[in-house]
């Protein structure tokens, strides 16, 4: 496999038509800039719909990716290490604040054990019957996977895209639940943007304090060094500093950009997936969007280096899904606006033609009036 591939199979959302809505927006009753960024959100809705006025967004789905880190033995984590089963039960219960939400919204979940550290007892066959391996290597010291786990891992993505894209899916909302993503995710982010740990060391969805920090820092400049020698190569990269759910989740971006399904990024993982996705098909962005500031650095640095703007800045930093949903109504409600405002009549445009024409009459006539006195 080679990710390189996608760059000949992923478009653009349709210039044209984002063009005509653009046109169709001058059209509205409601004044061109009134609605802020909600008129962006809408074009880009329509050019990815090839629709105009865009269609609502009625069948919309949280994905998340699931795994453990071997890295989180060192401490790295607000949670203890190989506990990830325990988020993946809190959101199937409904008592985390992704379901919660997603409950609210009347959006379903979805949930991918890609490596997940735990007996496949523990949770349902719907959620780990895709798991790729059982945890994911230590990267400071060990490659996160295999070069067959990594190709797998990216398949797995590719194939719930897949799954998601013709089972009517129109917008996803993309989240990890893991211990010891972050470390894993700053450190690709790292790589690819060339910067050094300290710059991209958070402090995770859970919470560290200082001495975790100075760990996880050391343990994402070690495993920066083992990052560097293979950047030529995303899939290479991912076994080696990456680790199953992340793979999982950069084959699920790229495959949904082939498949024209609108995805909407959570935090630092979702972002580093995204990083990784784009070095592989420089067009692939065009089909994301940033929905939430989660106040990790290597998050910020990702989205600047793809040109992303997050949606909403709300302080969220819980991470699995959680802040990429709150922006679903947000995009939910563009579509509305721009499908439903009415449009000027021809009657109104014409005299709104002719008051301005007037206008500059009278502005000219008064230049020439102070010119003569």
């Amino acid at each position: 496999m080679n990710l390189d591939d996608f760059s000949d199979l992923i478009e653009r959302p349709d210039g044209g038509v984002r063009r005509d809505a653009e046109e169709r927006r001058e059209r509205l009753t409601v004044p061109p800039g009134a609605l802020g960024r909600l008129d962006e959100l809408g074009e880009w809705l329509s050019a990815a719909q090839q629709s105009v006025p865009v269609k609502a967004v009625g069948q919309p789905r949280v994905v998340l990716f699931a795994g453990d880190h071997g890295v989180a033995e060192l401490g790295v984590s607000g949670r203890a290490a190989g506990s990830t089963h325990e988020l993946v039960r809190a959101a199937l219960d409904g008592a985390s604040p992704v379901a919660v939400l997603a409950r609210r919204f009347s959006v379903p979940v979805r949930i991918v054990d890609a490596g997940i550290d735990c007996d496949p007892e523990l949770l349902p066959e719907s959620v780990v019957r895709h798991r790729v391996r059982r945890g994911s290597g230590r990267i400071d010291i060990e490659d996160a996977l295999t070069a067959e786990e990594a190709e797998q891992a990216v398949r797995l993505g590719m194939a719930i895209a897949d799954e998601e894209a013709d089972s009517g899916t129109d917008l996803v909302v993309l989240g990890d639940l893991s211990v010891g993503g972050t470390t894993a995710a700053a450190t690709l982010v790292a790589a690819l943007c060339g910067t050094d740990a300290s710059v991209v060391t958070g402090r995770g969805g859970a919470g560290i304090d200082d001495l975790a920090w100075m760990r996880k820092c050391a343990a994402i400049r070690d495993a920066l060094r083992r990052a560097r020698p293979v950047l030529g190569d995303q899939l290479e990269l991912l076994a080696t500093v990456g680790g199953a759910d992340l793979a999982a989740m950069t084959g699920f971006l790229l495959q949904s950009a082939v498949r024209r399904m609108p995805v909407i990024l959570d935090g630092v993982v979702a972002a580093a997936c995204a990083l990784v996705a784009q070095r592989a098909a420089f067009r692939a962005p065009d089909w994301w969007l940033a929905g939430q500031v989660s106040g990790e650095p290597a998050q910020a640095k990702a989205l600047d280096r793809m040109a992303l703007t997050p949606l909403l800045d709300h302080g969220v930093t819980v991470g699995e899904g959680a802040g990429a949903l709150l922006a679903l109504p947000l995009v939910q409600a563009a579509a509305a606006l721009a499908a439903e405002l009415p449009e000027r009549t021809p009657v109104a445009a014409e005299d709104e033609a002719e008051t301005a024409t007037e206008d500059e009459d009278e502005t000219e006539a008064d230049v020439k009036a102070l010119d003569a006195t």
